[in-house]
């Protein structure tokens, strides 16, 4: 059986959430967001293990929510960084090198599907590199904000929208490609905002798996009444 390890950066301080704790551990259920997520990643049996990055005043606290759990997987808490690259580059550096693919995913998007996971790993191994993504459904305008005030932009462009996809999370990649992609931004110091654009750095073609809407990333206040409602959904099956 092929190695696929899952990584899950779990570091972030989420600001724009407004709350007393990261987004990551705040409770859905009475379980922190980051649960709900690993729960969803171990139900893919073709993950073989998973690394979770977090702050390091957090590791402890995590290791036991962990050990509570019992996933099938072995699941490895490692100190994060102070980006969300650097915390998946600690992560990186703890997968052995025999992996296959390595797959990364928002510790904060907990609605993932178990067919999802399969459909973007599945073309991974097919052309080394690919995400999950979502059509634009509005009309995207290219901007600037030179000289002008902080909430006011102006237009210098429109993007057509088929040219356009809103990237998710997982994000596959070849193992030794993705390596390859974090030397390269370390040794030039890029920092991307997410891993598929380090790929791009290598002039390597990136594959997007179509996602869906509710793969939602929780960022916002109103984004946990949304995942509150999310859960309801599936609990009558819906």
């Amino acid at each position: 059986m092929s190695r696929i390890a899952a990584i899950l950066p779990a570091a972030g301080l989420g600001t724009r959430m407004g709350a007393d704790k990261p987004k990551q551990f705040l409770e859905l259920e009475g379980a922190p967001i980051v649960l709900h997520t690993l729960r969803r990643i171990s139900s893919c049996p073709l993950i073989t293990e998973i690394y979770v990055a977090t702050r390091a005043d957090e590791v402890a606290w995590l290791e036991e929510r962990v050990r509570g759990e019992k996933f099938p997987q072995a699941v490895r808490v490692v100190k994060g960084g102070d980006t969300r690259q650097a915390s998946v580059g600690n992560a990186l550096r703890e997968v052995p090198q025999d992996a296959e693919l390595v797959l990364v995913h928002d510790a904060v998007r907990p609605f993932v599907t178990r067919e999802q996971i399969e459909r973007v790993i599945a073309e991974a191994r097919r052309c080394r590199a690919a995400i999950l993504g979502i059509p634009a459904m509005d009309t995207v305008k290219e901007v600037k904000r030179a000289s002008l005030p902080e909430d006011v932009a102006l237009i210098t462009g429109t993007i057509p929208r088929e040219r356009v996809v809103l990237a998710q999370t997982p994000q596959v990649f070849d193992a030794a490609l993705f390596r390859e992609a974090f030397a390269s931004a370390e040794q030039d110091g890029i920092t991307a905002s997410d891993e598929a654009g380090l790929i791009e750095r290598l002039r390597h073609d990136v594959h997007v798996v179509l996602g869906s809407e509710r793969n939602i990333k929780i960022t916002r206040p109103a984004d946990m009444d949304l995942a509150r409602f999310y859960l309801e959904l599936e609990r009558r099956g819906a």
